[in-house]
């Protein structure tokens, strides 16, 4: 397992390691100005510049060669994203004055960064509390628009907010049962009484925010779609209407599909994995039938399965809350209400999409509050915290130190949500799912 330190001068590239028009890299850590000041054109004048300034100038290798013209950001100790003094180089894109550049910091003693290390200095420093650090990451992998806005939520500290306002009505319950343990009995004025209204409040709070886990995840994850049905029941005209271009190949000829093709697409918000799968027949054709076992599996293991028929299906699967049964022949009459679709029109297209959003968001519970969780890490310890109270309420009558010892658990619970208590095994390993440059 990797080790951070926060004594050591540290660098990495934060744009992508391709040529381009720019590229940016971040130095941070104590004496970094002073360091890349031997190596600018002008010393002197980075080395009096004020935080959150910018300078133009050239950075020159140990033989005095130029390595390209950059412009500095420069962050006193206290300002910038982790907090220490720090330095953002803006340079030209070219991939061999990047390798360049970096011989040049190595040989000045600035070593490259691990994977999320800045955040993790930030967070150290108390720029991030650790809900906030691990939306960092949530924002750049977030799949959709939505996971991303989720995600910037709480790196504004919407959910940090949330947490210490409850952690401030914990604490004053374990100090109102402090001060019966800190008393003689004849002291006290009146017994403690169990606070119902404010554990009831918490609890609901909480559930309000373990309830958004599975829709947050839904957005910024996504779904695993997978389309099914027999052969040329039109699972592959409907695959390239969803995508908007002729991704899959459609053929009057059985059996054309013979395994599965993956995209991936965006409905209503929600990022989807769709899978157009080999026609569900009885075939002797070894790669068909190869192609037919893996459509299967998929099926098992999809969020949501639109079964494609043209009507003409001797059976049909049972429509459960997992399966959308869709007619692909607008021509023939349906007993009932039934999902229909024209490739040709584009008919119907919208009533699909229409109950695919429906049945998604009801599987992942939706949430209407501008806060929510994606983290399992918070899940676990919203759930321990809710754990602990209800403990509470179930021994109303055990002593009042046991029962602070349960308060003071439950408060513990929301401690390690933010980061205040947390070991160095759980930071390493979330801060090492980070990118370079984070």
């Amino acid at each position: 397992m990797q080790r951070y330190e926060t004594d050591e001068m540290i660098y990495a590239l934060a744009t992508a390691y391709y040529p381009s028009a720019l590229a940016i890299v971040r130095l941070s850590g104590d004496g970094v100005i002073e360091t890349l000041a031997n190596a600018f054109s002008n010393k002197e004048k980075l080395l009096s510049a004020k935080t959150n300034t910018l300078l133009h100038g050239h950075l020159i290798d140990k033989d005095g060669k130029l390595i390209d013209e950059v412009v500095l950001s420069v962050y006193r100790k206290g300002h910038g994203y982790t907090a220490e003094e720090a330095i953002e180089i803006n340079m030209h894109g070219s991939l061999a004055l990047i390798n360049k550049l970096f011989i040049t910091l190595e040989e000045l003693g600035i070593r490259k960064a691990l994977p999320g290390e800045f955040t993790y200095r930030a967070f150290m420093h108390k720029r991030l509390d650790l809900s906030q650090a691990e939306a960092v990451e949530e924002i750049i992998s977030a799949k959709s628009l939505k996971g991303a806005e989720d995600a910037l939520s709480r790196l504004s500290g919407g959910l940090s907010k949330i947490v210490k306002e409850i952690k401030d009505e914990l604490i004053d319950i374990i100090s109102s049962l402090e001060v019966q343990l800190d008393y003689a009995e004849d002291e006290i004025i009146e017994d403690w009484v169990y606070p119902e209204y404010e554990v009831d409040s918490i609890i609901r709070r909480l559930d309000d925010l373990i309830g958004t886990y599975d829709s947050s995840r839904l957005y910024s994850q996504g779904a695993k779609i997978v389309l099914a049905g027999k052969t040329n029941a039109g699972k592959s005209s409907f695959f390239n209407a969803l995508l908007k271009e002729n991704r899959a190949i459609v053929s009057e000829i059985e059996g054309t599909t013979r395994d599965y093709i993956e995209a991936e697409c965006v409905i209503r918000s929600i990022p989807c994995r769709l899978f157009d799968t080999a026609g569900l027949r009885s075939t002797d054709e070894e790669i068909e039938k190869e192609g037919i076992v893996r459509s299967k599996k998929l099926i098992e293991d999809a969020d949501l399965v639109l079964y494609i028929t043209d009507g003409s299906d001797d059976v049909l699967p049972p429509e459960d809350e997992r399966t959308i049964i869709i007619y692909s022949k607008l021509d023939k009459k349906r007993k009932g209400k039934a999902l229909e679709f024209s490739s040709l029109t584009g008919e119907g297209i919208k009533e699909v999409l229409d109950e695919v959003e429906k049945r998604l968001t009801k599987k992942s519970g939706g949430s209407d509050g501008p806060i929510t969780i994606e983290s399992e890490r918070e899940k676990n310890d919203l759930a321990e915290c809710r754990e602990n109270l209800m403990l509470t309420k179930k021994s109303k009558e055990l002593s009042i130190d046991l029962m602070s010892l349960l308060f003071q658990s439950a408060l513990k619970s929301l401690d390690s949500l933010i980061g205040e208590v947390s070991s160095d095994e759980i930071l390493d390993r979330l801060f090492s799912k980070f990118c370079l440059g984070k």
